[in-house]
């Protein structure tokens, strides 16, 4: 018996909240529950990063119209995003592809400046703050799954305009958008594969032994 291990509800529970998540689009009215947003940012904060360097930062967006701005930037970068997909363009187009104005809570989410200085666990691979803060957002996505509360991470943006809009310090690099609120229901699979973009792999086109296996060729 392994005496580290958590009872079996509570790992079901666990493996429950991974399989039930889902980037969320559609909000309804209503606003978080007192100390829930709190509590999510302190779930995030308690996420691994190397060197314990703790790369994330967290802006709220609580005033309507930079709100508005940040919405109206991202449909700016949705609109170059169709051009940029040729054929597939007209069908990128009618995903819904963030909640800004429709969610209870914004926040921008971005790697701080001066990284440089963090050498640990970074000298060859200098990308691990941003793998680090992606741990941090993925700690928040579940903690929200978890209360019922619906998250979407937007990415289309540019970071120097979205630095210029949050007034955040040369240096910092933005690196998400989430929309958090109430939600009437949560998709029953992602959304991009309810909308036929793309579906999930199998896990044999992923997991390999020993050697990376060659990739099948794409239809």
């Amino acid at each position: 018996m392994n005496p580290n291990k958590f009872s079996t509800p509570e790992i079901e529970a666990i493996y429950d909240v991974m399989r039930a998540r889902r980037d969320m689009r559609h909000f309804v009215p209503g606003e978080l529950e007192d100390g829930q947003l709190e509590r999510f940012i302190q779930a995030a904060h308690m996420g691994p990063s190397v060197g314990l360097m703790q790369p994330w930062r967290f802006i709220r967006i609580s005033d309507t119209g930079l709100r508005r701005s940040i919405q109206e930037h991202v449909e700016q970068e949705r609109i170059a995003t169709a051009d940029a997909l040729g054929e597939r363009s007209s069908e990128f187009m009618r995903i819904k592809v963030e909640g800004i104005l429709s969610c209870a809570e914004v926040l921008v989410v971005g790697l701080i400046d001066q990284r440089e200085r963090f050498v640990f666990g970074r000298r060859t691979m200098p990308e691990m703050d941003l793998a680090s803060a992606s741990c941090a957002i993925q700690n928040m996505w579940l903690a929200a799954r978890a209360e019922g509360i619906g998250m979407g991470w937007v990415s289309l943006f540019d970071p120097a305009r979205l630095r210029e809009i949050c007034q955040m310090p040369d240096g910092s690099q933005p690196i998400a958008i989430l929309c958090l609120g109430q939600v009437k229901g949560f998709y029953p699979a992602p959304m991009l594969e309810i909308e036929a973009w793309d579906k999930r792999k199998a896990l044999g086109e992923i997991y390999y032994e020993n050697v990376w296996a060659a990739e099948k060729s794409l239809p």
